[in-house]
């Protein structure tokens, strides 16, 4: 006799099923590596994993193109001008390196922030988007180049092999990159692939930007005009300013700003440099003129943000 819907209760969706699987898979990994909280390292480089039982300061940082994903909790970005929120099973793309603010904004000891940050290898994105029969075609709008969106079923059955994964570290090198690859697969093919493509295609506004934002990486602490970063962009330097503000939510200098600002705290922090020799690497002439926007940046003198961030990598790092 055929059993009824109604005595077998209701369906769990595909969603609710993977939301609930790819939630036990990152407690399981944290909860094998000691449990508690902070940061969770993992055998793949540009993947780890995040639990917080606590929401949390806002923290400056820089982000790769990557994908980030909360899996419980939620937690806001801001890049610039622009803020972006997102909570569990919702992810944010970063398409090209950007530095931005970061904070949980929900999170407790019973239901702690959980999440992961998954980098992505540009030129396998390329090769991924090239095997598409139907590719998405490139957004033609001059936004920012991060977007949030749903993580569905086919994207978290990926993530949950890929953080099973992290526990054999001898499949890493065989399994790593297929795995890598659906991801890709996933996004180019989810709702937001007409942004994410502009990641992997050459000559579009976002590729161009890319080739400036790179020149200023290499060159943090040398003087770099506008005119110089719009010919490596190949573009004129108004249409340049524009595209790169649309883009990152910031101007060129202000992007240089934050970058050097950010190698300054790495280097105090990592090299012990001290503040007048750290100002002095990353480009700045007057050591009081980076401690001014040093706190104006971080909110708090150079000295006493290089504590409070020391004590945070202290509570997490493992």
């Amino acid at each position: 006799m055929a059993v009824t819907a109604g005595l077998q209760g209701p369906r769990r969706q595909p969603e609710t099923m993977m939301s609930s699987t790819l939630l036990d898979t990152v407690n399981a990994f944290v909860e094998e590596r000691g449990g508690g909280e902070g940061h969770f390292r993992t055998p793949m480089a540009g993947v780890h994993i995040i639990r917080s039982f606590a929401q949390r300061m806002p923290m400056r940082q820089m982000y790769r193109p990557s994908l980030c994903v909360v899996v419980q909790g939620a937690k806001q970005i801001m890049f610039g001008e622009d803020s972006l929120d997102y909570g569990a099973m919702e992810c944010l793309v970063v398409s090209m390196e950007l530095p931005g603010i970061g904070r949980i904004v929900q999170a407790s000891p019973t239901e702690p922030f959980l999440g992961l940050t998954i980098e992505f290898d540009i030129a396998m994105v390329r090769e991924v988007l090239q095997q598409i029969s139907t590719p998405p075609e490139p957004s033609t709008s001059g936004g920012p180049c991060v977007f949030v969106g749903k993580v569905d079923a086919g994207l978290a059955d990926s993530i949950v092999r890929l953080v099973r994964l992290a526990g054999t570290p001898d499949a890493v090198a065989v399994l790593y990159p297929s795995i890598m690859r659906e991801i890709s697969y996933w996004l180019l093919a989810g709702p937001h692939g007409a942004e994410f493509c502009k990641l992997a295609l050459p000559e579009t506004h976002a590729e161009r930007v890319a080739k400036a934002i790179y020149l200023l990486r290499d060159n943090y602490n040398q003087p770099v005009r506008v005119e110089q970063l719009a010919d490596t962009a190949g573009m004129s330097p108004s249409s340049f300013h524009q595209h790169f503000k649309a883009l990152t939510a910031m101007t060129p200098l202000q992007y240089q700003k934050q970058l050097r600002l950010l190698e300054a705290r790495r280097l105090m922090v990592a090299d012990a440099a001290n503040v007048g020799e750290a100002a002095y690497r990353v480009g700045y002439e007057s050591a009081s003129q980076f401690s001014r926007e040093y706190a104006r940046m971080f909110g708090v003198a150079p000295k006493r943000d290089v504590m409070n961030y020391k004590a945070l990598l202290a509570y997490g790092s493992r």
